[in-house]
């Protein structure tokens, strides 16, 4: 494709977790970068993220392997458009090729002044491209579908769950908060927090929210409901709160909400919620075993 990108990394030291693997929080902030550059080359102006549909991590890279991300543009709408990523690690001793994870997201044009951006309609060369354009109309749909279902269950399961399990684990210590301060390294080329910085920080309280409960080091299996509601800029404090919502025998689910604040804002305690999502994690012992977690008490 014409508005194709890609991105080449080496996985080195400093972008590894404590087991040598590649950490979900760098790679993250590449695939924001790579798919930002694939919408920018369609629109021809500044590009923000506004979500990231659920990601599923199928493959861990480890220190010295090279990752390669490709990401193009699908579908453009009237203002958005849908980028697909493709993430692969390459082990260059073994001369193989693993896909990593594949996710797609939307991304709007900034208007220029006054004027709204009208995106010009994707240039369709191959057959997988003419089938990634009809898709993408799908997915866009159950979008904004998702959306709308998950109000009407927050609505519908407020009453609380009275069974309790005996020797469920409260999840109240896996409270985790941590502040960041938004300096110039963390912000895009537009001044606004750069989408895979706030991916990563969140990655970081969420973490360690799971290891509160598997007492190892957790490794991130998805992200799911990604969603941008405002942006945030160079001297915002960002706060973020973590916790475990629940487990699944191997896997735990934790929630964390973004909030933002600008000097004044952050004397009068006025937050701007500009992000949520949940982050599931499972986690293993020295042998590469899957680690079961205990039930919680809410």
């Amino acid at each position: 494709s014409l508005m194709a990108v890609c991105m080449c990394q080496a996985v080195l030291p400093a972008h590894a977790g404590p087991r040598g693997w590649l950490g979900a929080g760098p790679l993250l902030r590449w695939m924001d970068a790579a798919a930002c550059l694939a919408a920018e080359k369609h629109a021809g102006v500044s590009c923000v993220a506004v979500s990231m549909d659920d990601i599923q991590f199928e493959e861990a890279a480890r220190v010295g392997q090279i990752i390669a991300i490709r990401t193009k543009v699908n579908r453009a709408f009237k203002t958005s458009m849908e980028v697909g990523i493709k993430v692969t690690v390459q082990d260059v001793l073994a001369n193989a090729e693993k896909i990593v994870s594949v996710a797609y997201a939307t991304y709007v044009a900034k208007p220029v002044g006054a004027a709204k951006v009208e995106l010009k309609p994707v240039e369709l060369l191959s057959t997988e491209d003419h089938l990634e354009h009809s898709l993408a109309i799908e997915r866009r749909r159950i979008r904004l579908g998702y959306a709308q279902v998950f109000q009407k269950l927050m609505k519908e399961s407020n009453k609380e769950d009275t069974c309790e399990e005996k020797g469920a684990v409260s999840t109240e210590h896996t409270r985790v908060q941590s502040t960041e301060l938004v300096l110039p390294p963390h912000a895009n080329h537009h001044g606004n927090t750069f989408g895979g910085q706030i991916m990563t920080w969140m990655q970081t309280v969420a973490s360690i929210s799971a290891s509160r409960l598997c007492r190892s080091h957790p490794i991130l299996t998805s992200v799911n409901m990604f969603k941008f509601w405002g942006p945030s800029f160079v001297g915002d404090r960002l706060v973020f709160n973590a916790i475990v919502n629940n487990t699944f025998h191997n896997s735990v689910e934790v929630g964390v909400r973004v909030e933002a604040y600008n000097c004044e804002e952050w004397i009068k305690d006025q937050p701007r919620h500009i992000n949520s999502a949940f982050l599931i994690f499972n986690a293993v012992n020295d042998k590469g075993e899957l680690l079961t977690f205990p039930r919680v008490r809410p």
